[in-house]
Protein backbone atom coordinates (compact mmCIF):
# COMPACT_ATOMS: atom_id res chain seq x y z
CA UNK A 1 0.00 0.00 0.00
CA UNK A 2 1.13 2.77 -0.88
CA UNK A 3 1.62 5.78 1.79
CA UNK A 4 0.42 9.50 1.63
CA UNK A 5 1.79 12.61 3.85
CA UNK A 6 -1.29 13.26 5.90
CA UNK A 7 0.12 17.30 5.74
CA UNK A 8 -1.15 16.78 1.52
CA UNK A 9 -4.33 14.88 2.53
CA UNK A 10 -5.87 16.57 5.27
CA UNK A 11 -7.25 20.09 6.48
CA UNK A 12 -4.77 21.84 8.31
CA UNK A 13 -7.36 21.66 11.40
CA UNK A 14 -7.78 18.43 11.30
CA UNK A 15 -4.55 17.53 11.14
CA UNK A 16 -3.65 19.50 14.29
CA UNK A 17 -6.40 17.44 15.85
CA UNK A 18 -4.47 13.70 14.54
CA UNK A 19 -1.30 14.78 16.09
CA UNK A 20 -2.81 15.40 19.46
CA UNK A 21 -3.88 11.81 19.64
CA UNK A 22 -1.10 10.26 17.21
CA UNK A 23 1.72 12.06 16.46
CA UNK A 24 4.43 10.38 14.42
CA UNK A 25 2.36 6.74 14.40
CA UNK A 26 1.19 4.89 11.38
CA UNK A 27 -2.68 5.01 11.13
CA UNK A 28 -4.88 3.00 8.86
CA UNK A 29 -8.25 4.90 7.88
CA UNK A 30 -11.18 2.05 7.08
CA UNK A 31 -13.20 3.20 4.07
CA UNK A 32 -16.54 4.19 5.78
CA UNK A 33 -19.67 2.37 5.51
CA UNK A 34 -20.13 2.50 1.72
CA UNK A 35 -17.35 -0.65 1.39
CA UNK A 36 -18.96 -3.45 -0.52
CA UNK A 37 -18.89 -6.44 0.96
CA UNK A 38 -16.78 -9.61 -0.53
CA UNK A 39 -17.68 -10.45 -3.87
CA UNK A 40 -19.94 -7.68 -4.36
CA UNK A 41 -17.81 -5.93 -6.99
CA UNK A 42 -16.95 -8.15 -9.11
CA UNK A 43 -20.44 -9.87 -9.14
CA UNK A 44 -19.32 -13.49 -7.61
CA UNK A 45 -20.83 -13.16 -4.39
CA UNK A 46 -24.49 -12.68 -6.05
CA UNK A 47 -23.32 -16.06 -9.01
CA UNK A 48 -22.65 -18.09 -5.62
CA UNK A 49 -25.64 -17.10 -4.10
CA UNK A 50 -27.58 -18.35 -7.03
CA UNK A 51 -26.06 -21.04 -7.79
CA UNK A 52 -26.71 -22.36 -4.07
CA UNK A 53 -29.97 -21.36 -4.31
CA UNK A 54 -30.49 -23.66 -7.15
CA UNK A 55 -28.84 -26.38 -5.13
CA UNK A 56 -31.48 -26.22 -2.28
CA UNK A 57 -34.26 -26.20 -5.40
CA UNK A 58 -33.09 -29.26 -6.66
CA UNK A 59 -32.96 -30.98 -3.65
CA UNK A 60 -35.96 -30.13 -2.32
CA UNK A 61 -37.25 -31.77 -5.46
CA UNK A 62 -35.80 -35.08 -5.18
CA UNK A 63 -32.12 -34.55 -6.36
CA UNK A 64 -29.42 -36.30 -4.44
CA UNK A 65 -26.58 -34.91 -2.57
CA UNK A 66 -24.28 -37.37 -4.51
CA UNK A 67 -25.68 -36.02 -7.61
CA UNK A 68 -25.69 -32.51 -6.77
CA UNK A 69 -21.86 -32.69 -5.93
CA UNK A 70 -21.61 -34.16 -9.34
CA UNK A 71 -23.19 -32.00 -11.42
CA UNK A 72 -21.80 -28.83 -9.41
CA UNK A 73 -18.57 -30.38 -8.94
CA UNK A 74 -18.57 -30.16 -5.12
CA UNK A 75 -17.73 -32.24 -2.62
CA UNK A 76 -20.52 -34.37 -0.90
CA UNK A 77 -19.56 -32.12 2.57
CA UNK A 78 -19.83 -28.78 0.22
CA UNK A 79 -23.52 -29.63 -0.99
CA UNK A 80 -24.29 -30.73 2.98
CA UNK A 81 -22.94 -27.41 3.89
CA UNK A 82 -25.42 -25.45 1.31
CA UNK A 83 -28.08 -27.29 2.11
CA UNK A 84 -27.72 -27.33 5.72
CA UNK A 85 -26.04 -24.16 6.48
CA UNK A 86 -28.67 -21.48 9.34
CA UNK A 87 -26.89 -18.54 7.30
CA UNK A 88 -29.69 -18.65 4.47
CA UNK A 89 -30.19 -15.13 2.60
CA UNK A 90 -33.67 -14.10 3.15
CA UNK A 91 -34.05 -13.46 -0.31
CA UNK A 92 -33.75 -17.35 -0.52
CA UNK A 93 -37.41 -18.25 -2.03
CA UNK A 94 -38.07 -22.00 -1.37
CA UNK A 95 -39.62 -23.01 -5.33
CA UNK A 96 -43.05 -24.66 -6.11
CA UNK A 97 -44.73 -24.26 -9.81
CA UNK A 98 -47.13 -22.01 -8.72
CA UNK A 99 -48.41 -18.87 -9.51
CA UNK A 100 -48.29 -17.79 -5.84
CA UNK A 101 -44.33 -18.64 -6.42
CA UNK A 102 -43.36 -17.53 -10.05
CA UNK A 103 -45.05 -13.73 -8.27
CA UNK A 104 -42.63 -13.74 -5.27
CA UNK A 105 -39.32 -14.68 -7.52
CA UNK A 106 -40.46 -11.62 -9.66
CA UNK A 107 -40.67 -9.95 -6.51
CA UNK A 108 -37.52 -10.25 -5.56
CA UNK A 109 -35.87 -9.93 -8.84
CA UNK A 110 -35.51 -13.37 -9.33
CA UNK A 111 -38.22 -13.92 -12.22
CA UNK A 112 -35.61 -15.78 -14.69
CA UNK A 113 -34.94 -18.13 -11.74
CA UNK A 114 -37.90 -19.34 -10.92
CA UNK A 115 -38.39 -20.03 -14.84
CA UNK A 116 -35.14 -22.19 -14.71
CA UNK A 117 -36.78 -23.76 -11.71
CA UNK A 118 -39.71 -24.44 -13.47
CA UNK A 119 -38.41 -26.24 -16.90
CA UNK A 120 -35.63 -28.46 -15.08
CA UNK A 121 -37.46 -29.24 -12.18
CA UNK A 122 -41.45 -29.51 -13.41
CA UNK A 123 -41.44 -30.05 -16.99
CA UNK A 124 -38.33 -32.22 -17.12
CA UNK A 125 -39.56 -33.41 -20.37
CA UNK A 126 -40.69 -30.66 -22.73
CA UNK A 127 -38.79 -29.44 -25.71
CA UNK A 128 -40.24 -26.62 -26.77
CA UNK A 129 -39.89 -23.64 -24.47
CA UNK A 130 -36.75 -25.12 -23.58
CA UNK A 131 -35.48 -24.53 -27.31
CA UNK A 132 -37.14 -21.05 -27.62
CA UNK A 133 -34.77 -20.44 -24.53
CA UNK A 134 -31.52 -21.37 -26.09
CA UNK A 135 -30.98 -17.43 -27.06
CA UNK A 136 -31.22 -14.61 -25.53
CA UNK A 137 -34.54 -13.91 -24.15
CA UNK A 138 -36.57 -11.37 -22.06
CA UNK A 139 -39.10 -12.11 -19.54
CA UNK A 140 -42.45 -9.82 -19.51
CA UNK A 141 -44.64 -11.11 -16.18
CA UNK A 142 -46.44 -12.23 -13.98
CA UNK A 143 -49.14 -10.49 -15.95
CA UNK A 144 -53.18 -11.15 -16.33
CA UNK A 145 -53.25 -12.46 -20.31
CA UNK A 146 -56.38 -12.57 -22.09
CA UNK A 147 -56.76 -16.27 -23.06
CA UNK A 148 -58.49 -15.26 -26.10
CA UNK A 149 -54.75 -13.69 -27.72
CA UNK A 150 -53.26 -16.91 -27.91
CA UNK A 151 -52.23 -17.66 -31.77
CA UNK A 152 -53.75 -14.04 -32.57
CA UNK A 153 -51.66 -11.49 -34.58
CA UNK A 154 -50.99 -9.18 -32.18
CA UNK A 155 -51.34 -5.99 -34.39
CA UNK A 156 -54.14 -4.47 -32.75
CA UNK A 157 -53.21 -1.27 -30.48
CA UNK A 158 -54.36 -3.23 -27.33
CA UNK A 159 -57.73 -1.21 -26.67
CA UNK A 160 -60.15 -2.73 -24.07
CA UNK A 161 -57.52 -5.42 -23.34
CA UNK A 162 -57.66 -4.02 -19.89
CA UNK A 163 -61.20 -5.24 -19.44
CA UNK A 164 -60.27 -8.57 -19.73
CA UNK A 165 -57.05 -8.36 -17.38
CA UNK A 166 -58.91 -8.19 -14.02
CA UNK A 167 -57.97 -10.55 -11.57
CA UNK A 168 -60.42 -13.00 -11.94
CA UNK A 169 -60.11 -16.82 -10.58
CA UNK A 170 -56.93 -16.73 -9.35
CA UNK A 171 -55.55 -19.99 -8.85
CA UNK A 172 -52.06 -20.03 -7.37
CA UNK A 173 -51.77 -23.59 -6.34
CA UNK A 174 -51.13 -23.69 -10.03
CA UNK A 175 -48.50 -22.63 -12.47
CA UNK A 176 -48.60 -19.37 -14.79
CA UNK A 177 -49.02 -20.35 -18.64
CA UNK A 178 -45.44 -19.96 -20.42
CA UNK A 179 -46.05 -17.37 -23.29
CA UNK A 180 -44.01 -16.77 -26.28
CA UNK A 181 -44.70 -13.55 -28.32
CA UNK A 182 -42.83 -14.16 -32.13
CA UNK A 183 -43.89 -12.20 -35.67
CA UNK A 184 -46.98 -10.78 -33.57
CA UNK A 185 -48.42 -13.72 -32.62
CA UNK A 186 -48.48 -15.37 -28.92
CA UNK A 187 -48.16 -18.88 -28.48
CA UNK A 188 -48.59 -21.42 -25.79
CA UNK A 189 -46.62 -24.66 -26.70
CA UNK A 190 -45.51 -26.37 -23.64
CA UNK A 191 -48.82 -26.48 -21.20
CA UNK A 192 -51.39 -27.28 -23.58
CA UNK A 193 -52.97 -29.42 -21.11
CA UNK A 194 -53.18 -26.17 -18.98
CA UNK A 195 -54.50 -24.12 -21.63
CA UNK A 196 -57.68 -26.43 -22.63
CA UNK A 197 -58.85 -26.73 -19.16
CA UNK A 198 -58.46 -23.06 -18.51
CA UNK A 199 -60.63 -22.51 -22.05
CA UNK A 200 -62.94 -25.14 -20.67
CA UNK A 201 -63.65 -23.28 -17.38
CA UNK A 202 -64.35 -19.86 -20.31
CA UNK A 203 -61.33 -18.34 -17.98
CA UNK A 204 -60.95 -15.02 -19.63
CA UNK A 205 -57.84 -13.76 -18.42
CA UNK A 206 -54.77 -16.79 -16.61
CA UNK A 207 -51.56 -14.91 -15.10
CA UNK A 208 -48.63 -15.63 -17.60
CA UNK A 209 -45.28 -15.08 -18.19
CA UNK A 210 -44.70 -13.71 -21.95
CA UNK A 211 -40.79 -14.71 -23.57
CA UNK A 212 -39.75 -12.66 -26.55
CA UNK A 213 -36.39 -12.36 -28.45
CA UNK A 214 -34.97 -10.50 -30.98
CA UNK A 215 -35.38 -6.34 -31.54
CA UNK A 216 -38.05 -6.23 -33.86
CA UNK A 217 -40.50 -8.26 -31.91
CA UNK A 218 -39.36 -6.54 -28.54
CA UNK A 219 -40.85 -3.28 -30.13
CA UNK A 220 -43.51 -4.62 -31.98
CA UNK A 221 -44.74 -5.90 -28.39
CA UNK A 222 -43.63 -2.57 -26.82
CA UNK A 223 -45.64 -0.55 -29.20
CA UNK A 224 -48.68 -2.67 -29.09
CA UNK A 225 -49.13 -4.11 -25.61
CA UNK A 226 -45.89 -2.55 -23.24
CA UNK A 227 -48.13 -0.70 -21.19
CA UNK A 228 -51.40 -2.52 -21.24
CA UNK A 229 -50.93 -6.05 -19.22
CA UNK A 230 -52.00 -6.10 -15.52
CA UNK A 231 -49.26 -7.52 -12.77
CA UNK A 232 -49.95 -9.91 -10.65
CA UNK A 233 -49.25 -8.74 -7.02
CA UNK A 234 -48.32 -11.00 -4.21
CA UNK A 235 -51.46 -11.81 -1.97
Amino acid sequence: MKYENARDVLPGELLLEIQKYAAGKLLYIPSGDDKRAWGEASGYREQLMKRNRMIRNKYAHGITVSELADEYFLSLDSIKRILYSRRIASSDLPYSPTVASAVRYASAGLFEEWIQCYLLLTRQADSGFHDFLKEETLFFGVVMFPLRLIQRAGNGDGANLAANCSQEDPVPDRPPLLIHYSAGKFYCTVQQELLASLKQRRVNAYPSIIALRGNADYRRFNAHFGSIFIYVNEG
